[in-house]
């Protein structure tokens, strides 16, 4: 899957990567500021259970 979409950017090798570099920063970016706040309240991760 990686091969098919590196063949699909456009340009030489530089070009690719920085293209590769700024969608993956995308992606993190709409992970980090969309994804994640919607999906905390619904995981309860920063609740402990002691057992006594």
């Amino acid at each position: 899957m990686y091969g098919w979409i590196w063949r699909l950017l456009p340009g030489n090798l530089a070009a690719r990567t920085f293209v590769t570099v700024v969608l993956a920063g995308l992606a993190v970016a709409v992970l980090w500021y969309a994804v994640f706040p919607w999906l905390e309240p619904r995981i309860p991760l920063d609740q402990t259970v002691l057992n006594r």
